[in-house]
């Protein structure tokens, strides 16, 4: 894939994120959510729970609920019985993860029309015909958007804001400023899930461009890089090596990384402005008791 191949041969080699969730990484992304140092996951369901009538009475009821990055629909399925959605469409680039876990959720809620989408939105989400107009409600918890650059995140937040019909809205998750001393372990926990998920990159990219990478010859790095107010993730060569693939390689020295993820950390007045700088109005935000992590919804 050019794409992958590309950001190999710049001069400070990248990967985009969207390449961790193989089947393998979908799974291991659900073991990190369980991690005592990954405060996320469970800080924003906190928020959910505490605030779902409040979320519930600003969102409204009926809506075509689309779920960005679904994984495994939990955190939409915990919204359901507040939100009541008619129609819910859960997106996800991991296609056949997303398949079984719609499959238990059809099961569970009956009355409500499912659909699952296999695609990348990271350059932009163009949504096909048959996915309901009315009120459509845009769903990205977890945080995700902090994975894209400030101004890539302002392109994707409009572009979801020009496809967003009258009534519907943006129901999103975004992780706040705090200190590298938490940051930190929650991209590089004790046990070293996040690390296996990191090399399970590798594994991936062995098998869409036919690489030679060795992920014994690779190490996991976190750190949060205080002047873009981002959390980094790399993979640092243990040795000089040479890694192939159809067409080109690449000569690593010990030492050299590769990018393969960041998490942008916003201010809450940052990120209230840079949502309504997308076109969203009447934002309402709701946060836990430490200011760790905010819930935010905004209108059209």
């Amino acid at each position: 894939m050019a794409e992958i191949c590309a950001g190999l041969s710049r001069e400070r080699a990248e990967v985009s994120p969207k390449y961790f969730y193989d089947q393998l990484g979908s799974k291991l992304f659900e073991a990190i959510t369980q991690l005592p140092e990954y405060y996320p996951t469970r800080t924003e369901r906190g928020i959910f729970e505490r605030h779902a009538a409040e979320i519930a009475r600003s969102v409204g009821t009926g809506a075509t609920m689309i779920d960005l990055g679904a994984g495994n629909c939990e955190k939409a399925r915990r919204l359901f019985p507040v939100l009541r959605p008619a129609h819910y469409v859960a997106v996800d680039v991991s296609a056949e993860f997303l398949r079984d876990a719609l499959r238990e959720m059809r099961g569970l809620f009956p009355d409500i029309a499912m659909q699952a989408l296999g695609m990348d939105f990271s350059a932009g989400l163009t949504l096909p015909s048959s996915v309901r107009k009315e009120k459509r409600l845009f769903f990205y918890p977890g945080s995700s958007i902090g994975n894209f650059a400030p101004d890539n995140a302002l392109a994707l937040l409009r572009g979801l804001r020009e496809q967003c019909s009258p009534a519907g809205g943006l129901l999103i998750g975004v992780d706040l400023v705090k200190p590298a001393a938490v940051l930190e372990p929650a991209y590089d926990d004790a046990l070293g899930v996040t690390a296996a998920f990191n090399l399970n990159l590798l594994n991936h990219l062995n098998r869409l461009i036919n690489a030679n990478f060795s992920v014994s010859d690779w190490h996991h790095v976190a750190l949060f890089n205080h002047s873009h107010s981002r959390v980094e993730m790399h993979l640092e060569a243990r040795r000089d090596l040479t890694v192939s693939w159809p067409g080109g390689g690449r000569r690593f020295t010990s030492g050299e990384r590769i990018h393969t993820e960041s998490s942008y950390k916003y201010e809450m007045q940052q990120f209230q402005g840079l949502l309504l700088k997308a076109g969203f109005k009447n934002v309402s935000t709701w946060t836990d008791e430490r200011h760790w992590f905010a819930v935010c919804h905004a209108s059209v």
